[in-house]
């Protein structure tokens, strides 16, 4: 009798044990933005419906590092990415990465291939422009030709929880064009990049720039004056 109220309470103390690692073995990345600061240097993490970016980049002083992302798959705390961009390409010829990850106390740590733990997700919140946008064509809209997703050269926009990034690429021949960042704001037809790194031009870290948009069906209109104060109409298409 004595020995069995001992194995009862052995499984009874392992039970939650094995929930734990449970749980742990079937839990996914949420959505979101995920911000982590490692020697003055900033690790950003962006997923969404199944879309996977990661920046590096220094503020102080501006200095852009990298960045990878393309569509992935989850399957055992790895995730599967099928790259359609990476500004290292050249260097490592990588199109296709696997990135184990996992959870401790609300935390998430990814191995890129070192060890990087970001924080809780940033807080969520929607504004207009939150989504995926392709690159499809120069305004006005007149029925011109436009630049779709099947189209192998593309210039991605990812929106979400008020950090933006722009990045134009080839998906065929993995050639990087470039890329920029940093928080945004859309509301009441006004939009406005704060830029926080800047591939070609570090110098361009700190500047503001608003825009003028309209939302058309699944089209975004984007006008204003460019960085040099010329006259800029864009059509950006939702993915």
């Amino acid at each position: 009798m004595k020995l069995k109220k001992h194995l009862n309470h052995i499984i009874l103390c392992l039970i939650p044990a094995i929930l734990g690692s449970i749980c742990s073995l079937n839990a996914q990345i949420d959505n979101g933005i995920y911000i982590s600061e490692v020697d003055n240097v900033q690790h950003e993490l962006k997923i969404d419906n199944n879309y996977f970016i990661h920046s590096v980049y220094s503020e102080a002083p501006a200095k852009f590092i990298k960045t990878v992302g393309g569509f992935y798959t989850d399957q055992n705390n790895t995730l599967n990415v099928k790259l359609e961009f990476n500004s290292d390409y050249e260097t490592d010829g990588q199109r296709e990465i696997k990135i184990p990850y996992s959870f401790e106390d609300g935390d998430v740590s990814l191995e890129i291939p070192e060890k990087v733990t970001f924080g809780t997700a940033a807080p969520s919140y929607r504004q207009d422009l939150d989504g995926q946008w392709l690159f499809a064509t120069r305004g006005p809209d007149e029925g011109q030709e436009r630049r779709g997703d099947e189209n192998p050269r593309k210039t991605l926009k990812f929106l979400l929880n008020g950090r933006f990034q722009w990045i134009a690429y080839q998906i065929e021949t993995m050639k990087f064009s470039g890329t920029g960042g940093g928080s945004f704001s859309s509301q009441n037809g006004e939009y406005v990049e704060n830029i926080e790194y800047f591939s070609k031009d570090n110098s361009r870290v700190g500047a503001s720039l608003k825009f003028n948009y309209e939302l058309k069906d699944d089209d975004w209109h984007h006008t204003g004056n460019n960085s040099k104060g010329e006259p800029m109409y864009e059509i950006w298409s939702r993915r």
